[in-house]
């Protein structure tokens, strides 16, 4: 069955029953960012709270990201409705859209957790629909990691203040050889954030939409954002392996050395401050477009609850002991998120020098956060399939760079006004 298929027949089945026990105190959580640590700490939790609930049983599904979005879809499809997913942000949308995802705000109002949470924390809870459709657990925000030691072997002595310095110093440091490239370039899975912040920037505006509901992705200097991310692929500044490139390789092919430039979230800092020394490398701020301004995309994850769910009580009070003060603080400084509580960023972990490129992105007026709009049905689809497929086309030389981009102006336009309408 196609992916289109089963989107399409996604919200049918929430007729389905459930395939999973429906015993007293069986629960069923899915993970979907996933990694061996990281779901050994999850399940070290969950192991903690079936101490803290004896008799609960949890089942705990991890699926690989490459292939979360349609494995997720093909499950529900099937009938098998978890209690629990963890839901990321460019999924929202869909599944609150499709009146999958349980109203949390009866069980916030009840929370002692609730007024500990920032105000930016609860927006983005309530971002798809108006209520909280989830409980974030952290924050992903984009900077730019550099290697020192391959700039300065490439004659260059600080990371780039704008886009058009990036371009020129991913060729710069390209020329050295050996099979070293300037900019770790994700083609694969997740490359979305690369493709809207060149756009944006380069456009200087964070609005997805005009007042209509038309697309910007195909105003005149978003179309030079997506040119300049192809010609810095097709002109070598990026590895031609970097086509298929996923979170993983994007990341090892920085703390090896293959690749110079980087940018990515704090999850990204775990696995190379354990892989570099401190001193060849640094997290700077996003690179600044024409009008003087940078968009870093902001994205986020947390634990909702299927509407399908049989055990919903019990269900919250998973997430809520996950997302106490401590569990979360424990999660985000593993996983590499910025803290949802109000005061976090004060704990000695995120006082690291790492950190300064993204604390200087949230405090500084000339860096504007991009929102992407999760709240579309139609997202998830298009950050997952569409624009993999139709980008790497592009980068290969398959497609036109402005045909690929109208072709997603046109699909995010009539997502937007269907929105819109629907008002």
């Amino acid at each position: 069955m196609t992916t289109r298929l089963l989107l399409k027949t996604l919200v049918f089945t929430v007729g389905l029953g459930s395939v999973f026990s429906t015993m007293a105190a069986k629960l069923t959580l899915v993970e979907v960012i996933t990694s061996p640590p990281r779901t050994a700490l999850l399940q070290k939790m969950l192991d903690t709270y079936k101490q803290q609930h004896p008799g609960t049983d949890i089942e705990l599904i991890s699926l690989p990201w490459g292939q979360a979005f349609e494995k997720l879809a093909t499950m529900i499809q099937s009938g098998q409705i978890p209690d629990v997913v963890e839901m990321p942000d460019t999924w929202q949308g869909l599944y609150a859209g499709n009146n999958m995802l349980e109203d949390l705000e009866p069980y916030l109002k009840n929370w002692d957790g609730t007024t500990q949470l920032t105000d930016k924390t609860l927006a983005m809870a309530r971002a798809a629909n108006g209520k909280a459709t989830m409980i974030p657990y952290g924050f992903y925000l984009r900077a730019l990691f550099w290697n020192k030691k391959l700039f300065s072997q490439a004659g260059l002595d600080h990371p780039p203040a704008t886009l058009d310095e990036f371009a020129s110093d991913a060729k710069r440091i390209s020329q050295l050889g050996n099979g070293i490239s300037g900019y770790c370039l994700r083609g694969g899975v997740g490359g979305t954030n690369a493709w809207m912040m060149f756009m944006a920037t380069m456009n200087g505006s964070a609005a997805f939409f005009d007042k209509q509901g038309n697309s910007t992705l195909n105003q005149p200097g978003a179309i030079k954002g997506a040119q300049m991310l192809t010609d810095i692929y097709q002109q070598g500044g990026a590895s031609k392996d970097s086509v298929n490139w996923g979170f993983n390789e994007i990341v090892s092919g920085f703390y090896s050395g293959k690749c110079a430039m980087l940018d990515q979230d704090p999850d990204a800092l775990i696995a190379i401050k354990n892989s570099m020394p401190a001193d060849e490398f640094a997290v700077a701020p996003m690179p600044k477009g024409p009008s003087g301004k940078a968009y870093p995309t902001i994205g986020y994850t947390g634990w909702s609850i299927m509407k399908q769910s049989k055990q919903k009580p019990l269900a919250w009070s998973l997430i809520s002991f996950l997302s106490n003060k401590t569990n979360n603080l424990t999660w985000s400084k593993f996983v590499g998120t910025l803290p949802v509580y109000k005061g976090a960023e004060q704990d000695p972990f995120y006082q690291a020098p790492q950190f300064d490129g993204w604390f200087k992105e949230l405090n500084d007026p000339n860096y504007i956060p991009l929102i992407m709009p999760t709240y579309l049905k139609n997202w998830g689809y298009f950050n997952s399939v569409m624009v993999k497929e139709s980008s790497q086309e592009t980068l290969l030389g398959e497609n036109d760079t402005q045909d690929m981009v109208q072709d997603w102006a046109k699909y995010l336009t009539k997502a937007q006004k269907a929105w819109m309408a629907a008002q």
